[in-house]
């Protein structure tokens, strides 16, 4: 059974669609990326699968609980760790009450190895805190019951450098002990290091579902050659992406040598057929960063998403 499923999920805030024909499964011990910018509906499908809003048409299950069965769905989230874009805390209270009170609520099995990985100044009040010391608390309160599935929006939000690598090292050591995860971001890189597969979301509606790897073999390769002298259209292949060549232009050199540089998702025996056919000087290939194959799902409707920021219809639809 899987421990997320959705199908067709919708929902509507008026007129205005947070999420739409929503339809994906995640499975157990699976580490499941839910990728778009904000805006795209990442908040508000998260929201839905924790009950803190019901849907507007379809339906969707967290560890077998229909997300529309009060009952269930709290009977369910007794095994699932939330971790929100924005923790919301009593600031009077210190850290460690807030850990002793939480864990009073739902357990706590796991606090003390947590707090050696993530050190949230437990003594001072809340309301003291710096932004990544308040996630960093959020990340032990969302896992000090050793849950089953954990649910984050951009868990590493506020984070540095090294405690953000330090909870993706974390994500895949619970990954291994079987610990499935469900989490949103648009930061790829962290994506890239911790995913089993990845949802893109544009506009409310699921653009893309596919493996980590198979995306990045769509990226393709990032290919730089310095070749002696290049005519009009010499990589004009099936394939080629992205064209530069030296300042921009693509005339002939001038006895000199001409660099040209691009993303290839092409068959590899053209590419170096053509190649062989100048002088190479110096040949660079290297793979395509996954920002590239991400950013095609949205090259188209920018202007769509820039008029809807603009009226406030794209924000409101993400937090509301």
């Amino acid at each position: 059974m899987p421990a997320i499923r959705t199908d067709g999920l919708t929902k509507f805030y008026g007129d205005v669609r947070g999420v739409e024909d929503l339809t994906l499964s995640v499975e157990e011990g699976e580490v499941f990326g839910f990728l778009g910018p904000n805006g795209a509906g990442k908040t508000t499908t998260i929201r839905t699968l924790m009950g803190f809003q019901s849907p507007t048409e379809g339906s969707a299950t967290v560890l077998g609980a229909d997300v529309t069965d009060a009952a269930a769905l709290r009977e369910a989230r007794a095994r699932v760790g939330y971790l929100p874009s924005e923790p919301g805390f009593d600031e009077r209270v210190t850290g460690r009450r807030l850990l002793a009170y939480h864990g009073a609520l739902r357990g706590d099995s796991r606090s003390e190895e947590l707090l050696e990985l993530f050190h949230p100044p437990l003594d001072r009040p809340v309301g003291d805190y710096s932004r990544g010391n308040r996630q960093m608390l959020a990340i032990v309160m969302a896992f000090m019951h050793d849950p089953d599935l954990l649910i984050m929006d951009e868990p590493t939000s506020g984070l540095d450098p090294l405690k953000q690598e330090t909870f993706l090292e974390f994500i895949r050591a619970e990954s291994d002990r079987g610990t499935t995860f469900f989490f949103s971001s648009h930061v790829l890189s962290e994506v890239r290091k911790v995913c089993d597969r990845v949802g893109i979301i544009r506009q409310g509606q699921l653009a893309e579902l596919s493996s980590v790897d198979s995306l990045l073999s769509r990226s393709g390769k990032r290919v730089r050659a310095t070749v002696d002298t290049l005519d009009h259209d010499a990589f004009d292949l099936p394939g080629v992406h992205d064209l530069t060549v030296g300042g921009g232009s693509r005339r002939s050199g001038d006895g000199g040598s001409t660099t040209v540089s691009f993303t290839y998702t092409g068959a590899y025996e053209p590419l170096l057929e053509r190649l062989l056919e100048f002088d190479l000087q110096d040949l660079a290939i290297e793979e395509a960063p996954l920002e590239d194959v991400f950013m095609r799902f949205y090259d188209e409707g920018i202007d769509e998403r820039v008029e809807a920021v603009e009226d406030g219809r794209d924000g409101e639809a993400e937090d509301a």
